[in-house]
């Protein structure tokens, strides 16, 4: 018995002493060269996603000096920026198991209202962060920022950092909002922005790293730091062109396609500030002016695509975007949908494409809509026939800023396309100059008449602004994201009344 005793003592010394150990090692990270020191330890700053008129997630990023299993956080969130009246607090925890990620479903909120939060760790507060809640009743407008495609080796994200200062309801992210490249593999070589890690990213690591990077972009802070984030992944939250089942930037030496898809799904979901489910995509009302629906058409249904036009598989019923759930969900949504406006995060192009004149190598985009014509129409159909009015899609990924009519087979307009521009990864001047760019484009405007607005040669962001008679779409472009300059410039902008249904 005697030896038993102190066998289990010995047993605990030892675990003591590992414990102990684990505390004093320094914590080592690749991104720490980017740190301001000042901002420690939430040097990722704060953010806020996914509004409901009752409840708001907040989140943050809690870096110790040292290796530790468990990091105890104190969040408050108030109804001044002050926090003299503080609405609500709690204590939560956070370790390695969550990349020191720390994010709180915080309910109980009112609807309509403003509200602002911070963390405490270390006996050192966070920067406060600033978020609202969305109405049950109909507002007098909701105005939204539309971004995609943001690339750490292509440039400052000094868009971010303009929607900070715009007067926006919440910021709809449609995906890129990372990239999985090597350094080097897709930028501008000539800036001082390199990936970290510098291999492409395959491993839970590599993308927690990835992660990492681009949130100490001080306009990607700044922006997160002031408004909620509505965010869908596209595709190189992942890698290139990916689908369910795999992608056409994963090769066999780079592993198992499921373990990679699993790792940047977790990695994704630790940093970013969104409700984890098995059901990416969503649905949220804005009282009763807008139903915005965000698709996930990447990773629930999407097929794999047809390598060309002439591939038979183009045109086999088993091709899907969406996948059969998804929509129908999205059907019976916009079907039921009370709203002034039906708005559709949309991570690709929807509306038909001829683009054979400006790219005769790729006539159609088969990674767009344009591969899954069966889909495509049938969505079309439903939308002309029910019928929706006052449905738009808002859609990222072509680098390029759109306005593009859907039309019905009578040719009859029934919905709006909406583009945004890239926040910073590569326009079509990015490779040619301005002259040949806007060549083609005015060759495939003249193509494809539906096309009312094109522009490939800017960076920036989409706003729209509704109100129960009219939306807004106003494409807002950077100046440069060469150098960190906020400046901006409006590009165009377009009005559409509301239709009666």
């Amino acid at each position: 018995m005697k030896n038993g005793i102190q066998l289990c003592i010995f047993s605990i010394l030892i675990l003591v002493a590992c414990s102990k150990r684990q505390d004093f090692t320094a914590l080592s990270e690749p991104t720490q060269i980017l740190y301001d020191a000042q901002l420690g330890p939430f040097y990722h700053g704060v953010a806020s996603g996914d509004p409901l008129a009752d409840r708001v997630i907040i989140w943050t990023r809690v870096t110790p000096e040292k290796q530790l299993t468990k990091i105890d956080v104190t969040w408050e969130v108030a109804t001044d920026a002050n926090f003299q009246s503080i609405y609500t607090s709690d204590t939560t925890s956070t370790g390695p198991h969550k990349d020191y990620t720390v994010k709180i479903d915080v309910s109980g909120l009112k609807p309509d209202q403003v509200y602002y939060y911070r963390f405490k760790a270390f006996e050192k507060y966070s920067v406060i962060g600033r978020t609202k809640t969305l109405s049950v009743t109909e507002p007098q407008t909701v105005q939204f920022a539309v971004v995609s495609c943001s690339n750490w080796e292509f440039g400052h994200f000094n868009a971010y950092a303009a929607i900070a200062k715009q007067p926006v309801d919440a910021v709809i992210h449609l995906g890129d909002y990372i990239y999985e490249y090597q350094k080097g593999g897709y930028g501008d070589t000539t800036l001082n922005r390199k990936h970290i890690p510098e291999r492409e990213i395959v491993s839970l690591q590599d993308y927690r790293t990835r992660y990492a990077q681009y949130h100490l972009d001080k306009g990607l802070q700044e922006a997160r730091k002031m408004h909620p984030f509505i965010c869908i992944w596209d595709d190189h939250e992942v890698a290139n062109n990916v689908y369910k089942a795999g992608a056409q930037n994963h090769q066999s030496e780079e592993g198992d396609f499921e373990e990679r898809k699993n790792a940047a799904i977790k990695a994704y979901y630790e940093w970013l500030p969104i409700r984890e489910s098995k059901q990416h995509y969503r649905a949220f009302r804005f009282g009763n002016l807008v139903d915005l629906y965000m698709l996930d058409e990447r990773l629930e249904g999407r097929t794999k695509p047809a390598d060309s036009l002439k591939d038979p598989i183009l045109l086999a019923t088993t091709q899907t975007m969406l996948g059969k759930e998804q929509l129908s969900w999205l059907k019976q949504n916009l079907a039921n949908s009370k709203a002034v406006w039906k708005i559709i995060g949309n991570q690709v192009i929807f509306a038909e494409i001829n683009q054979a004149e400006v790219f005769p190598k790729a006539p159609k985009n088969l990674d767009s809509w344009d591969g899954y014509p069966l889909e495509q129409k049938e969505l079309r159909d439903f939308i002309a026939q029910t019928p929706i009015p006052n449905t738009f899609f808002v859609t990222g990924d072509t680098h390029a800023s759109w306005a593009i009519e859907i039309k019905d087979d009578k040719k009859k307009t029934i919905a709006m396309e909406l583009g945004t521009t890239s926040i910073s990864s590569s326009n079509w001047n990015e490779y040619e100059s301005d002259s040949i760019v806007l060549l083609k484009e005015k060759q495939l405007m003249k193509q494809n008449p539906h096309i009312v607005y094109g522009n490939a040669r800017d960076h920036g962001f989409l706003k729209v602004s509704v109100n129960n008679a009219q939306l807004s779409a106003e494409w807002i472009y950077v100046r440069t994201n060469k150098e960190i300059n906020d400046e901006t410039i409006l590009g165009q902008q377009l009005l559409f009344d509301k239709m009666m249904k």
